[in-house]
């Protein structure tokens, strides 16, 4: 936190609308939000809310601090549940990249059975690792008026969020 602050950034502005789908069995969650935000022409946004029920799901988190950037697969850990799982929680964000195309940063928390208990999980929600089941629905509210995007920080060497200022 260079300057002391401890906020990097802050914008605020308003919900034009809130867009609501309902998404199918056996396709990828991540696939079926990017599926919304294309039709939707949505380029900043949050993703208010997910429910709905998974066949699949890999969650992604980080394993170590890592010594140098960028962040590689070597520190994170992809842990595969293969069970029936209740997703109880789905958040993110919309933001345009550098190149202007929408990009979303979601993470998520499944749970499932273990034996006679629950366990839930939680991490980050990757491209093609997790699968609807019975159903869904993700709810994302669409921003206006507000600063944001993606921009190269070259610190952590990765395209990031920004908010409120670029700089």
């Amino acid at each position: 936190m260079g300057n002391g602050s401890l906020l990097e950034g802050i914008g605020s502005g308003t919900f034009s609308r809130v867009v609501l789908a309902r998404i199918p069995i056996g396709v990828d969650l991540l696939e079926a939000i990017y599926e919304v935000v294309r039709r939707e022409k949505i380029q900043k946004g949050v993703i208010l809310m997910g429910i709905g029920a998974l066949k699949k799901a890999v969650f992604r988190n980080l394993k170590v601090f890592p010594t140098e950037y960028p962040v590689t697969p070597k520190d994170r850990v992809y842990f595969e549940v293969t069970t029936p799982l209740e997703l109880v929680s789905l958040t993110g964000y919309i933001v345009p990249r550098i190149n202007g195309e929408p990009h979303v940063h979601a993470h998520f928390s499944a749970s499932t059975a273990v034996g006679d208990t629950v366990a839930t999980y939680g991490g980050h929600l990757g491209k093609g690792a997790t699968i609807t089941f019975v159903k869904a629905a993700v709810a994302i509210g669409v921003l206006e008026e507000i600063e944001m995007g993606k921009k190269w920080v070259e610190e952590r060497k990765v395209e990031d969020m920004w908010v409120g200022s670029k700089e």
